[in-house]
C-alpha cells in the first residue's frame, strides 16, 4: 500500500538525501518511485513473502562467486532520479561493503520484483523502464496479478529505456535465468492473486 508522498522536492539529489534520513518503521519500504517524491509502502502479504522465500532459495546457490543476495538493498538510478528497494537483488559483495547506501543500479546482476495488488503497475511500467534505465541486465517480474493470468517475465538486455528481450510463463512452468546464473526456477508452488 502506497501513502501520500513524503517530499515533493524537484531536484533528485535534495530527494535522495531526504531518503538517507527518513526513520522508516519496520517493515515499511521507503522508495522514490516518482520522481521527486518519496513514498512508503507498507510491509508485503504472507503469500508475497513465500514466493519471495521461493526465490532466495533458488537463486542462492545459483548467485555468481563474490556476490551477495540481497532483500533491502536501494537502487539508485541517478540519470532519472528513483530508487526502488527490490525483493531480491545479487550484487557483489565488495560493493555492498564499501559503499554507502544507496547502490547504483547498474552493479546490480539481477532484480526481483513480486507485485502486490496495489502497486503491481509500478512494478510492471515504472520500475520496468527504472531498471533499463538503471542497466540492470535482468528484471525478473513475477506478477499474481497479471490481467492475463499469474505470471513471471524475465527482462533481459536493457537499451534505451527498454529491455530486449521477454520471456513471460504462466505460474507452474519454469523460467530459466541465464549466465551468470544458468538457473532455472520452479514456479509451481507459486501461490496465484485470487488466493491472497
Amino acid at each position: 500500500m502506497e501513502t501520500s508522498p513524503r517530499s515533493a522536492a524537484t531536484d533528485p539529489e535534495d530527494v535522495l538525501r531526504a531518503w538517507q534520513e527518513l526513520d522508516v518503521p519496520d517493515g515499511w519500504r521507503a522508495e522514490i518511485i516518482d520522481p521527486g517524491k518519496i513514498s512508503l509502502l507498507s510491509p508485503p502479504s504472507n503469500p508475497h513473502n513465500f514466493i519471495v522465500e521461493l526465490l532466495q532459495e533458488a537463486l542462492f546457490p545459483a548467485r555468481p562467486a563474490g556476490t551477495g543476495l540481497y532483500q533491502t538493498v536501494g537502487l539508485w538510478i541517478a540519470s532519472i532520479g528513483r530508487l526502488f528497494i527490490p525483493d531480491l537483488t545479487v550484487v557483489p559483495r565488495s560493493v555492498i561493503r564499501t559503499t554507502k547506501a544507496p547502490t547504483a543500479a547498474e552493479h546490480a546482476l539481477v532484480v526481483v520484483e513480486v507485485t502486490s495488488r496495489d502497486n503491481a503497475d509500478d512494478d510492471r511500467v515504472k520500475k520496468l523502464a527504472g531498471y533499463a534505465r538503471g542497466m540492470v541486465p535482468l528484471y525478473l517480474l513475477v506478477d499474481a496479478w497479471d490481467p492475463s493470468g499469474p505470471s513471471v517475465t524475465l527482462y533481459e538486455n536493457p537499451r534505451s529505456g527498454g529491455y530486449d528481450l521477454a520471456h513471460r510463463v504462466p505460474f507452474g512452468r519454469p523460467i530459466t535465468l541465464p549466465a551468470p546464473f544458468d538457473v532455472e526456477i520452479d514456479t509451481t508452488e507459486f501461490p496465484p492473486g485470487a488466493d491472497w
